[in-house]
């Protein structure tokens, strides 16, 4: 079967993203299903992440976030049946491609799909889904009332973010990175309280997020990364990522900060501000699920609501048109590059 890999060794005259012919390395088990995939996102490859758990590796499948139908099941699977509509994350150390017309998978990585949701909105809401119940509800505690800060609100993240915690009853203050963006999350229905466009370097974030919340303060921030030093051309080439200290001037007491930043380094100044806040800060690692199975009906759950939230209508992905199977490689290197504002699926 063809599909497509990332090479995590590659020299300057190699290609990072190939199309290669494998088999299947391994017979399933009676758990498994056969699955003929109809759509599948593209997302970043943690090459880090995956070079510290694999070091043995040298190629990476691409495309783990999977819909579509179940051709056939094994003796002992009891969640599904053949012709079931699924969705589902395939695990990190998947050694094919989600490209594949036909794979194995084992049930435990699969939900149903409503009936009334395509599939590349299938695929490309799972994982994102995932990342923002995790932010929100695992790690931040979202209730109603609550005032929540996301910036970058105009991604695949921060949209369903938005939509999770005005469904939850939060207020919600987000930034924008240009005036597309900025015009974008103004129809966001129900609208979001205060938009603010970062994208012209002159506008103070902290400012607008106190005026918000009365001087009080966010009860939740998720960032989408941040910014740890001002460097020397910060002035004539603003970044677009909040600081690390507004983020931290914008924390309420008994407040959660939720942090995309793998590599976040505070000092001990930034400590005492969290301390004196009573402040919690967490990391939102989207392979946690992954990686760990002690969680896994909790899990399923998870991915089980996120459906059930697409086929209701509260969650509206942020997803770009669909794309066909002989471009994917060229928007995998674009993806990879973080060059595309949108979630990108592939449609097969």
């Amino acid at each position: 079967m063809k599909g497509l890999y990332y090479r995590l060794t590659t020299s300057q005259d190699e290609e990072t993203f190939v199309f290669q012919e494998n088999e299947p390395v391994s017979s399933p088990s009676d758990y498994h299903v056969k699955l003929q995939v109809k759509a599948c996102a593209l997302t970043p490859i943690n090459n880090k992440l995956i070079s510290a758990l694999y070091q043995s590796k040298e190629y990476v499948p691409v495309g783990r976030d999977v819909a579509g139908v179940i051709l056939e099941v094994g003796p002992k699977v009891s969640f599904f049946q053949p012709d079931d509509e699924v969705v589902g994350i395939l695990p990190l150390d998947f050694e094919e491609s989600g490209l594949h017309d036909v794979i194995w998978v084992h049930e435990h990585h699969l939900v149903h799909k409503p009936d009334k949701v395509s599939w590349v909105e299938a695929a490309g809401t799972i994982r994102d889904g995932l990342c923002v119940y995790t932010a929100l509800h695992s790690l931040a505690h979202l209730t109603p009332g609550k005032f929540v800060l996301i910036p970058d609100g105009a991604s695949p993240f921060g949209t369903l973010a938005i939509q999770l915690s005005h469904h939850r009853g939060a207020t919600v203050v987000t930034t924008a990175h240009g005036e597309e963006d900025k015009l974008y999350l103004e129809k966001i229905r129900p609208p979001v309280a205060r938009v603010v466009d970062v994208s012209k370097g002159n506008v103070n974030l902290i400012e607008k997020g106190m005026e918000e919340t009365s001087g009080l303060g966010f009860d939740i921030i998720i960032d989408a990364g941040v910014t740890l030093y001002n460097t020397g051309d910060s002035a004539t080439k603003p970044t677009l990522l909040p600081h690390k200290h507004e983020i931290l001037s914008l924390l309420a007491v008994g407040s959660h900060w939720v942090t995309r930043q793998q590599y976040l380094q505070l000092d001990p100044p930034d400590s005492n501000i969290l301390f004196l806040k009573g402040a919690t800060l967490s990391y939102l690692n989207e392979e946690t699920w992954n990686l760990s199975s002690s969680q896994q009906g909790k899990y399923l759950h998870i991915l089980k609501d996120v459906m059930d939230k697409l086929g209701g209508g509260i969650f509206r992905p942020y997803l770009d048109e669909p794309v066909p199977m002989y471009e994917a490689k060229v928007f995998m290197e674009m993806v990879q590059r973080k060059e595309v504002r949108k979630r990108l699926v592939v449609q097969l």
